[in-house]
């Protein structure tokens, strides 16, 4: 599912989001980094023991599998960091086998964040109790493991669209401290965000960048809802590479 923002009329032409470099992080970020990767490790180790992987086993006991439809069905969510997720995929994909959705339910949090003031909006967003923010998908191939992260337009995930420093802490406090449906699985997604923390953050500032220049651009429409614009920033990832280099 890889960014589509060329061939839009008078849409500017973006740059891809720039790949982090783990040479830039401190001693301390690194150590953080490579606790969260010792995790997904260990998840994986518990998995494929019970021949398993991450999207065998969130779709494990959900009957026939359904494109676009949300798995597990009632999403996973944490009443104490307000963290949510569900995993589901498009048949007009052949990139991947699907991807996860993460979310901080903004409207549950003491204290609510302010959203973005866009410069126009034809469609109302989540407010109140209802408020959502949407932090990163993960890319998920045929074999169950992550590929990719990136990130979206509002109307993907008809989310409440937040800048990209609120979206950034958000990110860092999303945590599911539970085992249903699948305590692995809860335990890998939770690590993932905290691994690849420098990707997510450089895709939240070039998602931003994007909507200030298509706004700028288009200034007569509502681009949080332009079908055109959908995926916004993509960078492939890969567990075991980003290890190596963060302990280099």
């Amino acid at each position: 599912m890889k960014p589509d923002v060329a061939n839009v009329n008078c849409a500017p032409e973006l740059s891809p989001p720039p790949l982090p470099e783990a040479s830039t992080l401190d001693a301390d970020e690194r150590a953080a980094l490579l606790a969260a990767g010792d995790e997904i490790r260990e998840c994986y180790r518990v998995l494929e023991r019970g021949g398993l992987n991450v999207v065998g086993e969130i779709l494990r006991g959900q009957g026939e599998f359904v494109e676009y439809e949300h798995y597990p069905r009632d999403e996973v969510g944490d009443a104490d960091s307000r963290g949510q997720y569900y995993y589901h995929a498009h048949r007009d994909d052949t990139t991947e086998h699907g991807h996860f959705h993460t979310f901080i339910r903004t409207g549950l949090l003491d204290e609510p964040p302010a959203p973005y003031a866009a410069m126009r909006v034809d469609e109302a967003w989540p407010e109140g109790r209802e408020a959502i923010a949407h932090l990163v998908a993960i890319a998920m191939d045929d074999w169950g493991y992550p590929v990719a992260l990136f990130t979206t337009n509002r109307w993907v995930t008809g989310e409440t669209w937040y800048p990209a420093p609120v979206v950034a802490d958000l990110a860092s406090r999303f945590c599911i401290d539970h085992a249903n449906p699948s305590w692995p699985v809860n335990r890998w997604i939770t690590a993932m965000l905290r691994l690849f923390r420098p990707h997510i953050d450089a895709l939240l500032t070039h998602r931003d960048a994007a909507i200030e220049a298509w706004q700028q651009a288009l200034p007569g429409r509502d681009v949080f809802e332009d079908r055109q614009l959908e995926v916004i920033g993509y960078l492939p990832v890969d567990v075991e590479a980003w290890l190596a280099e963060l302990r280099a």
